[in-house]
């Protein structure tokens, strides 16, 4: 049978969650007008962990398991995305590349689990692809071709955390990243020590404005507590095909924002481009699902 619909409410708290974590790139290019990439991404994991490390429990998982998603989130994911939009990648753009983790994720976990790629799924990703191709081709001051590259490694880091959330089990998300991340901070800290250097370090937090502090805990208040508590929170009174669809969303809250607060420009590639990608997305997350309705009304 068909899954129930969301509630009112609980739309409204789903498109919320949706609308931080695409705003939230806009955010982040705030919070890069001052601080270095690296030490930008080790303040966000560090008030992530600080104070809620005290508030939340560590999840029942091993510390290995914590190691390897604080690394693959913090120092791949986040770290490669915050040094692409320093400058080599818009923020309605990475909000949109960074959405190919879905198609990462798909590939790590045939690969695991030696399953066979479905033609929906191969549609699916030639239909990204070509979205993704356009954005390299066009991308012009929007975005470089480094850019992409860093923003597309970014998201096989995010599908790598995935790989490894799975292995935990069903386990409080909040928690689980909230531990995680004192994982994050060495890695991201060292590197910014490496590649930015001290000088850099001192003059991005001096020169930080309330801004700039804002946008650092934005990051662990709106994008992680937030986000993660109250999507665990739909995830666990609803089936997940009901809930995920509406992550779609991101990307046009994160295109949206960064043309009306940062005037990027829309130009009709980008916008194709986008529906490309987008259409990529729907159709291996909404397959299934009509593929299932359309089974249910067969034999009614």
């Amino acid at each position: 049978m068909p899954q129930a619909a969301l509630p009112l409410r609980h739309f409204l708290l789903a498109l919320a969650v949706v609308a931080v974590w695409g705003t939230n790139f806009v955010v982040i290019r705030i919070g890069l007008d001052h601080l270095p990439p690296l030490l930008f991404a080790t303040l966000r994991f560090s008030m992530v962990l600080l104070p809620m490390a005290f508030f939340v429990k560590r999840p029942a998982v091993s510390w290995a398991n914590l190691a390897a998603y604080g690394v693959a989130i913090g120092a791949g994911q986040f770290g490669l995305l915050f040094v692409a939009m320093k400058g080599h990648i818009s923020p309605g753009l990475a909000s949109l590349v960074v959405q190919t983790q879905v198609f990462f994720t798909i590939g790590m976990a045939m690969w695991i689990s030696r399953e066979r790629v479905q033609g929906f799924q191969v549609v699916a990703l030639l239909l990204a692809a070509s979205g993704i191709v356009l954005i390299a081709v066009h991308g012009g001051g929007s975005a470089t071709p480094l850019g992409v590259t860093l923003v597309l490694l970014a998201a096989a880091s995010w599908s790598a955390g995935n790989m490894i959330s799975r292995q935990a089990g069903a386990v409080n998300m909040l928690g689980y990243v909230v531990w995680a991340s004192l994982f994050s901070i060495p890695p991201l800290f060292a590197m910014s020590l490496w590649l930015e250097g001290w000088p850099a370090i001192v003059q991005g937090v001096t020169a930080a404005t309330p801004w700039t502090w804002a946008a650092v805990a934005w990051q662990a208040v709106g994008n992680t507590m937030f986000g993660y508590a109250a999507w665990g929170w739909l995830l666990a009174r609803h089936p997940a095909a009901t809930v995920t669809p509406m992550a779609l969303l991101v990307p046009v809250f994160g295109m949206g924002a960064s043309a009306l607060l940062l005037h990027e420009a829309l130009p009709a590639w980008k916008l194709i481009a986008a529906a490309l990608v987008l259409t990529g997305l729907a159709v291996n997350m909404l397959w299934p699902k009509v593929r299932a309705w359309r089974a249910a009304a067969a034999t009614t």
